[in-house]
């Protein structure tokens, strides 16, 4: 089955009031194309599950999204570091549900996987209790947390095949194949569209049957073009002239 598309035709499928996952930490191995595709659709109530929020500064990947009113609820571990969510708190529009990291990856790999829950002591004797069942097993308290799923997931590779196996390429791999299983429509966006077998198996990071469609984002090197010219800006990196 030949899963490739257009962004256009995912972006599509968005609706309001739904639930997005997206891949990627602090804007890198986000996919990037989608998201702008996804700020410029009107659409609006959506809830957004994602690891953290946007590159340090804001005014990239998530951020237009919160700028544009496109999320009422957003699931994280952390949120500060894009300005456009803060403000949207502030004011109201915005509601935040936090957990800490490694609990917010379990619950949506527990949705992937099919688990009805998650049992952790994180948390306990502490506000994110509040609310959540508790179980004692060995003389210890944990907090029951329940699976996270969505509508749709948004995730970014490296390569992938038209059947939807997809390579991820350095810290890429950071949430999105966990995310890739827990929707019920993943979309992979990827620098490298390649044929059936061109993708060595043991560099499979997500096989095809978690994705249903991929999709051409930037190149490799439009997109290494546009993370220098934000950590030049950032003052992360230096810029050197010959």
């Amino acid at each position: 089955m030949n899963k490739t598309a257009e962004i256009g035709e995912v972006i599509d499928r968005v609706q309001d009031g739904m639930t997005i996952m997206i891949g990627g930490f602090l804007g890198v191995g986000s996919p990037l194309n989608c998201l702008e595709k996804l700020a410029q659709k009107d659409v609006k109530d959506l809830t957004v599950i994602a690891i953290v929020n946007s590159y340090p500064g804001g005014s990239f990947d998530l951020a237009a999204l919160f700028e544009r009113r496109r999320v009422r609820k957003f699931i994280t571990a952390h949120a500060g570091t894009c300005p456009e969510a803060v403000r949207a708190f502030k004011s109201g529009e915005l509601e935040i549900e936090y957990y800490p990291m490694g609990t917010l990856i379990e619950k949506i790999r527990a949705g992937g996987a099919g688990l009805g829950a998650v049992v952790t002591p994180i948390g306990v004797g502490t506000l994110v209790e509040q609310g959540k069942e508790k179980l004692t097993i060995g003389g210890k308290e944990y907090l029951v947390e329940l699976p996270l799923r969505a509508d749709m997931a948004f995730i970014k590779g490296y390569r992938a095949d038209t059947t939807g196996n997809v390579q991820y390429r350095g810290i890429s791999i950071n949430s999105n194949p966990v995310i890739a299983s827990a929707a019920e429509y993943t979309v992979a966006e990827v620098n490298e569209i390649v044929a059936p077998g061109e993708i060595d198996p043991e560099r499979v990071g997500t096989p095809g049957i978690f994705v249903n469609s991929v999709v051409q984002g930037y190149s490799l090197p439009q997109q290494q073009e546009i993370y220098r010219r934000m950590w030049t800006k950032s003052g992360y990196l230096r810029e050197t002239i010959a």
